[in-house]
């Protein structure tokens, strides 16, 4: 069911009250995705029951109805903060609030493991073992994400630096990228520019670029080796691809981790030679 024509298509045979919430579904559709049918009827002057059997008049079975139809059709092209907070409307009104907030994270996680091919994945863990120097880059909502994959494929194998467009030189940082490079690129909706330009240069200079983004038509695929879709078919905000993306970063990092092991027991022995009291102090410990 397409909500737009059938709203069209049934107008003439509403009431007058229910033209009204038409008319104002149309033009405020996020209203009605995120208020009760009371608080619709108060906003523009009907009752509760207009506005319910509006639903009715338009071949639904009530108002929840109209309203995941709303989210999922009329909101798709709001900002990540306008799907983040319809989003999480339906599981406020349960119980358990947060559990079930959790619960939705784990179904996407379940989710992106299903869209991922084996052989795409053990490709890139071959990749990030037998390359020379890893570059990583990734900004505003996915800077996170690029930070803890540079900071922890360093701690596990080295040679491995994080590429910030705000403070490197991007011109002499480019040029030291070869073939046997690899340039990881995490780029995710609003895609920004500098990403994905980053992205051609590093594949115009050799290196292998993996491209890791929510959709199969996002702008790092044209310059991309290898893609991973880290969200479902289904629109959603960024902020919730956070939970997906970095449980994948892990199977990731898990995977470098496990097919070279005798490099990860070298850098092992490495950290626990250092004198690391200087740096850290143990649990109840104080701060001499």
């Amino acid at each position: 069911m397409i909500l737009t024509k059938t709203i069209e298509k049934e107008f003439h045979n509403l009431s007058k009250g229910q033209q009204k919430a038409a008319i104002y579904l149309l033009d405020h559709p996020e209203d009605f995705a995120v208020k009760s049918a009371g608080e619709i009827g108060n906003r523009i002057g009907i009752s509760e029951t207009t506005v319910i059997r509006f639903c009715y008049s338009i071949h639904l079975s009530g108002y929840s109805e109209l309203q995941k139809l709303v989210r999922d059709q009329l909101l798709q092209g709001y900002s990540t903060l306008d799907r983040y907070f319809t989003n999480k409307v339906e599981l406020a009104e349960q119980p358990h609030f947060f559990a079930s907030v959790m619960e939705k994270d784990c179904h996407l996680i379940h989710e992106t493991a299903q869209t991922i091919a084996e052989e795409d994945f053990e490709q890139m863990v071959d990749r990030l073992i037998e390359s020379k120097n890893i570059y990583v880059s990734g900004l505003r909502s996915s800077f996170s994400a690029a930070s803890w994959l540079a900071f922890t494929l360093g701690v596990v194998r080295g040679n491995t630096r994080l590429i910030r467009p705000d403070t490197d030189d991007l011109l002499l940082t480019i040029s030291e990228m070869e073939v046997g490079s690899t340039f990881i690129a995490i780029s995710f909706d609003r895609y920004m520019k500098d990403t994905v330009k980053l992205a051609e240069m590093a594949k115009k200079q050799g290196a292998f670029v993996i491209g890791i983004t929510d959709s199969n038509i996002a702008p790092i695929k044209e310059h991309a080796d290898l893609v991973f879709k880290i969200f479902s078919s289904e629109k959603k905000s960024t902020i919730d691809a956070a939970p997906a993306l970095f449980s994948f970063l892990n199977a990731v990092l898990a995977g470098v981790s496990m097919k070279d092991r005798d490099r990860f027991r070298r850098r092992k022995e490495q950290y626990e030679q250092l004198d690391s009291n200087h740096f850290f102090i143990q649990p109840g410990g104080k701060l001499e």
